[in-house]
């Protein structure tokens, strides 16, 4: 029984934040790293990716950035592409970062009980 199933040579995208920078994944593109085109378009707060062969098109948003009211930024976008992985990146504004290091700071004070500590009364 042959089902459907993707192909292995599609690509795929993926959305992986690191701490200084929104970070997106794109697998399976084995094109070398002068075929893409990664522009910002400030009207629409998106980052475009393209190949000059005409291969692959995608246009990412960055929620975060919208809610903040900041524009996408075209000097914090940087790029890299090995092992058929391509790498973009948007360095993160100072005040998202900073907005982000209170939030670790209130998580890590946060009390956290330790399994099986939980108070049920028996009614």
């Amino acid at each position: 029984d042959v089902g459907l199933m993707l192909s292995s040579d599609q690509p795929t995208l993926l959305r992986k934040d690191t701490k200084d920078a929104f970070q997106w994944r794109v697998r399976n593109v084995p094109y070398p790293i002068e075929t893409y085109l990664i522009t910002a378009d400030v009207e629409t707060h998106e980052i475009v990716i393209r190949t000059t062969n005409k291969k692959y098109f995608k246009k990412l948003t960055i929620p975060d950035l919208i809610r903040a009211g900041i524009k996408v930024d075209p000097g914090s976008i940087s790029h890299t592409h090995a092992n058929r992985t391509l790498v973009v990146s948007h360095k993160k504004p100072q005040w998202i970062l900073e907005a982000e290091a209170t939030l670790r700071q209130e998580r890590a004070g946060m009390k956290t009980g330790k399994e099986g500590d939980v108070d049920c009364k028996q009614q």
